[in-house]
């Protein structure tokens, strides 16, 4: 208050004295041109009868002017005439000046006018006048404006102390509870009403809003507890949950071994006993009898691989992936290379196209590509030539790898089923298999964190995609699960 009230004065006393110092500037500017008008109208005899005397004495009458300087008057030719006082100096006013009207020097107020007589020049006014006058009206009104200033200033700072009082403490006070608040996180904590004004309102309000958050405190806070209590719960279930997975895996393993063992040495029995059936002399043995023993030897080395692959898929699910940088195109070639042996009396043209790096377990990847490279090579049985072409593409977050092949295809419709355990779109007089290859690219996939999909023309060959993250992400169910 004290600082608007002094800057507004200030700014009004110099806008009122600027404003003085004008109005005052040309006053004295018009009245010393009404005397330099007086003083020209009573000199034209003179000049016109060239009365010098004369002259002089019509300039004397600036004796009672205290503020008169000096005065000359200049004949026609712009000589001096007469001049006020008698010593002025001769070298200033020896000839009259270019200059008309009046103005203001650095300390003096002049006018140079002529001395005219019906119409007809005689000569010219000269006339110089001081500015004490200005000069004391500017210090005395200075001198008001200062003291109007200070006596403001104490009314201002008389006002701001009982306004402090009033107010500002009352507002301090609100503000050392609020940081209080702040900084113990006590919600408990009130200001004090010490009116019935705004700040009363104010503080009423403050307190109202400390009430409310000290309710939501005590409520999150028994949220809190019954949120740990809860999270009690989930620990203990989740370690129930882990122990009873461990136990599947214990049981799976246990069955993965009777699989492996119990199973495979009837198995194997069958199967040797039917070698041996075909070994022997058949000639006893009619047509449909030899066809039997084929039959039993042909069944039981398919019930072996299909043995062989359920143990893979259920491998697959428990083996702890290996993260590395792996190169699908150097996966590609070990591929091909390993099924050369079985195109040797085909057709087969590749189409390999660079292949990039992708992070992921180099064994799976490859038992991957395996199984989707012999899929082409197996659907294009048949096609002369058989062309297969593999090949990526790359986005801001995956790797996206195809195999694409003219084989026989597939009906779309039957596409979701075609990822799923033992099954086949094809009859198995068509082409063998047990339906257990596209179920472990599913899952390797998966556990990698990518997706498998693929898109066929029934007869014309089928494209299978397989999406891989850039980054190694939390796509392995199987893991989480352990």
């Amino acid at each position: 208050m004290m600082l608007t009230s002094t800057t507004v004065l200030m700014l009004t006393g110099a806008a009122l004295i600027l404003y003085d110092l004008a109005s005052l500037r040309q006053s004295l500017a018009r009245g010393l041109a009404t005397r330099a008008e007086i003083l020209a109208a009573n000199s034209t005899a003179a000049l016109a009868f060239d009365n010098r005397d004369d002259a002089t004495h019509v300039l004397a009458a600036l004796r009672s002017d205290p503020s008169a300087v000096a005065a000359v008057i200049y004949d026609r030719q712009g000589r001096a005439f007469a001049t006020y006082p008698a010593n002025a100096s001769s070298s200033m006013l020896s000839t009259a000046p270019s200059r008309r009207g009046s103005w203001f020097e650095r300390s003096v107020i002049v006018v140079h006018q002529a001395v005219v007589e019906d119409g007809r020049v005689l000569g010219t006014l000269y006339l110089e006048s001081d500015l004490r006058a200005l000069t004391g009206r500017l210090r005395i009104f200075t001198l008001v404006v200062l003291l109007a200033v200070l006596g403001s200033i104490g009314v201002a700072f008389a006002l701001a102390t009982w306004l402090q009082r009033g107010i500002a403490q009352p507002v301090r006070t609100l503000a050392a509870t609020a940081r209080r608040v702040s900084e113990s996180k006590d919600f408990a904590v009130r200001a004090s009403v010490v009116s019935d004004d705004e700040l009363g309102v104010l503080t009423a309000a403050f307190n109202e809003m400390l009430s409310e958050i000290q309710q939501r405190d005590i409520a999150l806070l028994s949220s809190e507890a019954r949120l740990r209590q809860l999270n009690g719960d989930l620990e203990r279930r989740v370690h129930a949950r882990t122990a009873e997975l461990e136990e599947s895996n214990r049981e799976l393993e246990a069955f993965s071994y009777s699989v492996s063992h119990d199973l495979r040495a009837p198995l194997r029995h069958v199967n040797g006993f039917a070698d041996l059936l075909c070994r022997q002399d058949l000639s006893g043995l009619d047509d449909k009898a030899r066809r039997y023993v084929e039959m039993i030897s042909e069944s039981a080395k398919g019930m072996g691989v299909l043995i062989d692959d359920l143990l893979s898929f259920s491998r697959m699910g428990r083996s702890e992936m290996q993260q590395t940088s792996v190169n699908l195109g150097e996966l590609v070639q070990d591929v091909q290379a390993t099924l050369d042996p079985d195109l040797a009396d085909r057709e087969v043209i590749w189409n390999v196209s660079p292949l990039p790096e992708v992070l992921g377990d180099a064994a799976m990847l490859r038992l991957a590509l395996m199984n989707l490279l012999s899929n082409a090579v197996k659907y294009t049985r048949g096609r002369t030539p058989a062309r297969i072409t593999v090949g990526a593409s790359e986005t801001e977050h995956e790797t996206v790898l195809f195999v694409q092949d003219n084989g026989a295809g597939f009906d779309m419709a039957y596409k979701d089923k075609l990822f799923g355990v033992f099954q086949r779109l094809h009859r198995a007089e068509e082409f063998e298999g047990t339906g257990i290859g596209l179920a472990n690219v599913r899952r390797i996939v998966q556990r990698h964190g990518g997706r498998v999909w693929a898109e066929a023309k029934l007869g014309e060959g089928a494209t299978f995609f397989m999406a891989l993250p850039k980054q190694a992400g939390a796509g392995d169910p199987y893991q989480q699960a352990a």
